[in-house]
C-alpha cells in the first residue's frame, strides 16, 4: 500500500472520543459505612419490604381507631390520643316541663250593654263614646236634667222620698139604729133629728149613734204616713254617703234626715230641691262605666236603649272550639301575648254556655254530615271564653286588637330533662345521649316543652354530663 492510500485511510478513520470523568456511585459497602456513621443503619437484606410493612400497619391502626370512635366504643374525650369532638357539654337536670297551647283572642272592653234609661223627655246632651263615668257623674241629660250614675246591683224601680201614706183601714158605714148605742144605751142621747156625737143622725129618743167611733171613712188627707223602707233605700243612702253627704243613718229607712241630704245633693246638680228622687233620675251600675255608642240623637225622644256601656277594664274574648274547650275553666291562669310581643297574666272569668257555629274556612268536604274535613256545624262550633287581666298597665295603651292566649296543655313535674339538641339518633333505633367519654346511652323521651325534652333510662341520672353536638 502506498503512502497516499495510507493517508486516505487515516483521514477517514475518526478518532474515538475520550469519555468525560463521572462520579462513581458509592458501592454497597460505602453506603453501609455511611449509614453506620449516621446511626441509621438498616439491615442489608429485605430493607424495602420492612418499610412497606410498617406503612401498612400504621394505616390499619388509624382505621381501627376511627371505627371504634364512630361506634362509641373508643376512649373518652380527655384521651390525648382520641380526636377532639366538637360540641358543648350540658347536665341532665330535674325540672318542671310545661307544654303550652296558644289560641287567638280579641282584646277589648267586652260587649256593649244598653243602659236602663227610665227618664222621659227629650235628649239634650250625650257624652262622647269612650268616656269613663264614675259615681255621681252624668250619663246623659233629658229635658236638661242630668241622669246620674250610682253604684249598686238593684235597679231603680220606684221613686224615693221621705215617706208615704199608710194604706187606709176600711171601716163599715153606720146604718140607722145600728152601732154602739143604737138602742139608746150608748151613754148619750140625742134629740130627734139632732146630730150625734160622731156626726151621725138619730131617729128618735131611743136611737142614736153612741160615740161615733165606728162611723164614717178616714180622710185621705188626714191619713198617717210611715217612712219608706227597703234595700233600695239602703243602696241609695250608701251612694249619698259616698258622695260626701251626711246627717242621716245608712239603713233601710228613708227619713227626714235623708231627705235633707237629698236636697243638698239636688242643689249641687242644679235641680229643684224637692228631697225626693224620681225613678228616672239615677241609673245603677256595679262600678264605673265606659260609654259605648248612642242609639239616639240630640233632640230625639229618649228610649230604654238610648245609650250603651261597657266596663272600664280591658279583657280578652276567645272563641274557643267547643270540642277543645276543656282548658276553659273559671279561674284557669293564662298568658296574654300582645302584638308587640309583651305578655300579661290573665285568668278565665267566664265561659259561655251556648255554642255557635264558627266561620267556615272551606277546609271541610261536603257530603252528608259535613264530611271528615270539619265542615259540619258541630266541628266548627265555638264557645265564648272571657279572660280578665288584673294588671291593666301591662297592656299599655292598646285598647283593642288581636292577641294570643296561651294555656297549659300538659305538665310534667320533677322529671329529668336535657336540651332537645342533645338527642342523637341511634343506629339500632330510638334516641340516645353522648356522654363525655364518647359512649352513647339509650333514653326514652317524654314531654317536649320550651326547647327541652323529658328523658329517662337506667343510665340517666341528674347531673350526668352529655354532649350537645354542633
Amino acid at each position: 500500500m502506498d503512502r497516499t492510500s495510507d493517508m486516505t485511510d487515516l483521514e477517514r478513520t475518526e478518532p474515538e472520543p475520550v469519555p468525560e470523568p463521572t462520579e462513581q456511585e458509592p458501592s454497597e459497602s460505602e453506603r453501609t459505612a455511611e449509614a453506620v456513621a449516621e446511626g441509621t443503619a438498616a439491615p442489608a437484606a429485605g430493607a424495602g419490604r420492612g418499610r412497606t410493612v410498617l406503612v401498612a400497619g400504621a394505616v390499619a391502626l388509624v382505621a381501627a381507631v376511627a371505627v371504634v370512635g364512630a361506634l362509641g366504643l373508643g376512649g373518652g374525650a380527655d384521651d390525648p390520643g382520641a380526636p377532639a369532638r366538637s360540641g358543648s357539654l350540658v347536665q341532665v337536670t330535674k325540672e318542671n316541663l310545661v307544654e303550652r297551647t296558644q289560641v287567638e283572642g280579641q282584646l277589648g272592653y267586652g260587649a256593649e250593654i244598653p243602659l236602663p234609661v227610665k227618664a222621659t223627655g227629650t235628649v239634650t246632651w250625650l257624652p262622647e263614646p269612650g268616656t269613663t263615668v264614675e259615681r255621681g257623674g252624668d250619663l246623659l241629660r233629658v229635658d236638661d236634667r242630668p241622669v246620674v250614675l250610682l253604684y249598686g246591683a238593684l235597679p231603680m224601680f220606684r221613686e224615693l222620698g221621705p215617706g208615704q201614706e199608710a194604706p187606709p183601714t176600711p171601716t163599715p158605714t153606720a146604718t140607722p139604729g145600728s152601732g154602739r148605742g143604737g138602742d139608746g144605751s150608748g151613754g148619750s142621747t140625742a134629740s130627734s133629728g139632732g146630730p150625734g156625737k160622731g156626726g151621725g143622725t138619730g131617729t128618735g129618743a131611743s136611737t142614736g149613734t153612741g160615740t161615733g167611733t165606728a162611723t164614717g171613712t178616714a180622710s185621705a188627707s188626714g191619713a198617717p204616713t210611715r217612712p219608706l223602707r227597703g234595700m233600695d233605700v239602703m243602696q241609695f243612702e250608701r251612694n249619698l254617703a259616698a258622695l260626701g253627704y251626711t246627717g242621716f243613718t245608712v239603713d233601710e229607712e228613708f227619713t227626714t234626715g235623708t231627705a235633707t241630704a237629698v236636697k243638698r245633693w239636688q242643689k249641687s246638680l242644679g235641680l229643684p230641691q224637692t228631697g225626693r228622687v224620681g225613678i228616672g233620675d239615677v241609673i245603677y251600675s256595679t262600678g264605673q262605666v265606659r260609654i259605648g255608642h248612642a242609639a239616639v240623637r240630640l233632640g230625639s225622644a229618649v228610649g230604654e236603649n238610648a245609650l250603651t256601656h261597657t266596663g272600664t277594664a280591658r279583657k280578652v274574648v276567645v272563641n274557643a272550639s267547643a270540642q277543645e274547650a276543656s282548658w276553659a275553666v273559671r279561674g284557669t291562669a293564662v298568658t296574654v301575648t300582645l302584638p308587640d310581643g309583651r305578655e300579661a297574666p290573665g285568668e278565665v272569668a267566664s265561659v259561655g254556655t251556648s255554642a255557635t257555629a264558627g266561620p267556615d274556612n272551606g277546609g271541610g268536604g261536603g257530603g252528608e254530615g259535613g264530611g271528615e274535613g270539619g265542615g259540619s256545624d258541630a266541628a266548627r262550633a265555638t264557645v265564648p271564653v272571657t279572660v280578665v287581666i288584673a294588671d291593666q298597665e301591662a297592656l299599655g295603651r292598646l285598647e283593642s286588637g288581636p292577641v294570643g292566649v296561651s294555656y297549659v296543655g300538659k305538665e310534667r313535674r320533677g322529671v329529668l330533662a336535657v336540651p332537645v339538641a342533645a338527642l342523637v339518633a341511634l343506629a339500632e333505633g330510638g334516641h340516645g345521649l353522648e356522654t363525655t367519654d364518647g359512649t352513647f346511652v339509650a333514653v326514652q323521651t317524654g314531654l317536649f316543652a320550651d326547647g327541652k325534652v323529658e328523658v329517662s333510662g337506667p343510665a340517666v341520672r341528674e347531673g350526668l354530663k352529655v354532649r350537645v353536638p354542633e
